[in-house]
């Protein structure tokens, strides 16, 4: 290209940023602040455990658990969520504890400002399913019991 096509282009093509409270429009599968739902979480950590930039951590102590999340360090990478969705769906429960928004984050000026931090008591574990009556009905193995190799 011409250098003077470039130059005639760039002085005459207009402005290409945005004024300041203006926002460029949001893509569909945008990702946005993770956002902590502490009614639903059971303290296993995945998330933090996943989460690359260190945005989110976690302390237990007897009892209870605190659980952060800075978005100034967060990459909105969804590795997160995706931890918590994967984690939810094996232990059998339909909602999880982690989600994403799809709307860009809002302005801050202090490090540290949108941090956010919960402080949550552990709930008792989930009961396990009884063993089906089909795995008690087997017939048991006619086999002599060894106590030792032969």
């Amino acid at each position: 290209m011409n250098i003077l096509a470039m130059l005639w282009k760039n002085f005459w093509g207009g402005s290409r940023t945005l004024l300041f409270p203006e926002r460029p429009k949001v893509t569909q599968r945008f990702r946005g602040l993770v956002q902590f739902d502490p009614e639903l979480c059971t303290g296993c950590a995945i998330c933090k455990f996943r989460c690359t930039s260190r945005a989110i951590t976690y302390h237990a102590g007897k009892g209870e658990f605190t659980w952060s999340y800075d978005p100034g360090q967060c990459t909105f990478c969804g590795r997160c969520v995706e931890g918590c969705t994967e984690h939810a769906l094996k232990e059998g429960h339909a909602e999880h504890a982690l989600t994403q928004e799809s709307a860009c984050p809002p302005i801050y000026l202090q490090q540290g400002e949108l941090k956010k931090t919960y402080t949550v008591k552990r709930r008792a574990p989930a009961p396990k399913p009884a063993a089906a009556p089909a795995a008690q009905s087997a017939a048991p193995t006619t086999e002599p019991a060894t106590g030792g190799t032969q």
